[in-house]
């Protein structure tokens, strides 16, 4: 089995749809969708729901209004101002610590489930999907990316798929570091603009802690051709690969205005690059 991270520095790279253009290209894959935050992969594989189940993780504290004395020493106690003067604990408010729990007196406070997303597998007409949706205002988005990674495994030890291709979330953060972990080879996609230079050297500094195959291709390319060069000589002093570039290209909206990949007959030139970029990627 080889996993393959898509990443990006930032968003709006063209990473959702150079992923998904991968799945087509490759045939037989288990797809996931990591960037459980703000996933949109399904918008170009029009999945079909075959199974769900909720995303619980985390706590939220709950007062028994039967058995509180009113005592107030929960009120005193939190550090979030999560309980009302009238003794109701307000749900956004309340972290889960269980400081609260833990002192009242009359055992009034009690710890529930706090349900944080709802988890998906779905059948594409390129192999099966997994993807989530991040409660809103929910935490824990990197406990769900691992989720829906350990279910993608499953999927492919089951039916014998050798291929697990991750769009991953934007940036650097937690759900990043979920998307990376474990993973055999990254491809960054990043764009030739200033802004997306320096994430770029922020997502390569953090993918170094992994010690995982590296690459590298730029989107657009042929709009600022100077950060393009620039892009190419952070590959060779950070000692990554650099997979290849795409030109600016208007059948990237056309796609995913008809909900397809950018690889379904749009443009055999650009078709042509992706599939040398994938081949530079699996193979590299």
């Amino acid at each position: 089995m080889q996993q393959i991270a898509v990443l990006s520095g930032k968003g709006g790279t063209g990473k959702t749809s150079i992923s998904a253009a991968f799945a087509c290209l490759n045939k037989k894959s288990v797809i996931v969708d990591c960037d459980v935050d703000a996933s949109n992969m399904h918008l170009v594989l029009s999945p079909r729901v075959k199974e769900q189940g909720d995303f619980n993780c985390g706590n939220f504290a709950v007062v028994d209004q039967s058995k509180c004395i009113k005592c107030g020493k929960c009120r005193q106690l939190c550090r979030f101002n999560a309980i009302t003067e009238d003794f109701i604990i307000d749900k956004i408010s309340c972290e889960g610590c269980g400081v609260c729990v833990w002192n009242c007196p009359s055992d009034a406070i009690r710890f529930e489930k706090d349900m944080s997303g709802k988890w998906f597998v779905s059948d594409t007409k390129f192999g099966t999907l997994v993807h989530a949706n991040l409660g809103i205002g929910r935490e824990n988005s990197g406990k769900l990316v691992s989720y829906v990674r350990t279910k993608a495994k499953e999927i492919s030890k089951q039916n014998n798929i050798d291929t697990i291709i991750i769009d991953g979330p934007p940036g650097i953060g937690c759900p990043v570091i979920a998307s990376v972990t474990g993973v055999d080879k990254v491809l960054i996609v990043t764009e030739p603009s200033l802004s997306a230079l320096h994430d770029l050297k922020r997502i390569l500094e953090l993918i170094k802690n992994f010690k995982v195959k590296t690459f590298v291709c730029v989107n657009k390319y042929d709009l600022n051709k100077n950060i393009t060069d620039e892009i190419k000589n952070l590959c060779l002093k950070e000692k990554c690969n650099f997979a290849g570039k795409i030109a600016f290209n208007t059948s990237f909206v056309k796609a995913v205005s008809l909900g397809k990949t950018v690889v379904e007959g749009f443009d055999n030139n650009l078709t042509a690059n992706l599939e040398k970029i994938w081949h530079n990627v699996k193979r590299g």
